[in-house]
C-alpha cells in the first residue's frame, strides 16, 4: 500500500522507526522503492550532487519539478517529498501556496519540505489548509547557510537549544506532519522527539530520532567532494564506477568490445544480395 501521511504518524505511534533517503531520478527511484524505502526526498541537495552548484541557494523551482517529476514516475509504494527551494515560500503565504502547489501538481510529489520554525509557521498552515502534506526542517537549514556562518552543529548551547525546541513546537501547532531535525546534538534531538506527537526524521542528530535519513550518493559514495561526519558509506560506488569504466576502454582498445554476445547478425543469403546491390 502506498505510504502516507496517516501510515507515518502509526509509524511513531508503534515506535516503528521511518526510513528515508533522497533520489533525483527516475532509475534510482525504482531500485529504491523496490527495496523497501518507504519515504524519498527529493532534496534540493541535488544542486550539489546533481547538479554541481556549490550549496542549495542555486536551486529553482524548475529544477525541483524536473526532478520530482522523474522521482514520482519511478514509484509505486513510497511516499515522494519535494523540497521548496529557496525563495519559493519566503516572499508570501499565497506565493508559497502557489510554488507548492506546482511541485504536487506538476511534480507529482505527494507532500513538500520546508526549511525553518517559527518564522515559517504561517506558510506551513496555509500550504496544509490548503491540503497539502508539510514535513518541516530545523537544525542545519541549508537554506539558511549564510546567515548560520557555515555548516556547523545547531543547537549545542542553552539559548540555540531551547529556540530549536519552541521552532519545532511551532511547526508541529503550524500543521506540519513531520519533522527532519539536521546536525543537532542527540540528546537535544531525542528530548524534541519524545515531546512531538509528529516523527522527527534525523539526519546527524542522533538514533534518538523517529528515523533517519540520508543523500543517497554519500551512502552509495558516488560524491566524493566530501564526505559529512554523519553519513556511512555501504559502498564506495566511485570506486566500483571507476574500475568498470576503465575495464571497458581496456576492452575497447584491445578490441576485445564488442563481441559476439552484444552483436547482431545478418544471414548469408541476405547479405549476399546486400553485396550484389551494392557492387
Amino acid at each position: 500500500m502506498r505510504t502516507n501521511v496517516n501510515r507515518i504518524r502509526e509509524k511513531k505511534a508503534k515506535g516503528e522507526p521511518l526510513v528515508m533517503l533522497t533520489c533525483y531520478d527516475y532509475s534510482t527511484a525504482r531500485i529504491l522503492d523496490e527495496a523497501g524505502i518507504e519515504l524519498l526526498l527529493v532534496g534540493d541537495s541535488l544542486g550539489t550532487v546533481m547538479l554541481g552548484y556549490e550549496n542549495t541557494i542555486p536551486v529553482t523551482l524548475e529544477e525541483m519539478i524536473h526532478h520530482t517529476k522523474a522521482v514520482t514516475r519511478g514509484v509505486k509504494n513510497a511516499m515522494v517529498v519535494a523540497d521548496m527551494p529557496f525563495m519559493t515560500y519566503q516572499i508570501s503565504d499565497e506565493d508559497a501556496l502557489r510554488n507548492a502547489g506546482r511541485l504536487i501538481q506538476e511534480g507529482g510529489a505527494d507532500a513538500v519540505k520546508i526549511e525553518g520554525g517559527e518564522n515559517v509557521a504561517s506558510v506551513i498552515k496555509t500550504i496544509t489548509d490548503a491540503g497539502i502534506p508539510v514535513m518541516a526542517h530545523l537544525g542545519l537549514t541549508p537554506q539558511y547557510i549564510h546567515a548560520l556562518g557555515g555548516y556547523r552543529v545547531q543547537g549545542k548551547s542553552v539559548d540555540t537549544a531551547t529556540k530549536l525546541y519552541h521552532d519545532a513546537l511551532a511547526v508541529e501547532k503550524a500543521g506540519a506532519f513531520a519533522l527532519v531535525l539536521e546536525t543537532v546534538p542527540t540528546r537535544v534531538a531525542t528530548h524534541i522527539s519524545h515531546a512531538l506527537k509528529i516523527p522527527t526524521v534525523g539526519i546527524g542528530a542522533g538514533a534518538g530520532c523517529d528515523g533517519q535519513v540520508q543523500v543517497i550518493h554519500d551512502l552509495l559514495g558516488s560524491f566524493t567532494d566530501f564526505k559529512p561526519k554523519h553519513a556511512r558509506r555501504y559502498v564506495n560506488l566511485a570506486q566500483i564506477i571507476a574500475e568498470a569504466v576503465k575495464k571497458y576502454c581496456s576492452d575497447v582498445t584491445a578490441h576485445e568490445f564488442p563481441g559476439t554476445e552484444e552483436s547482431f547478425s545478418i544471414d548469408d543469403e541476405s547479405f549476399g544480395e546486400f553485396l550484389k546491390l551494392i557492387s
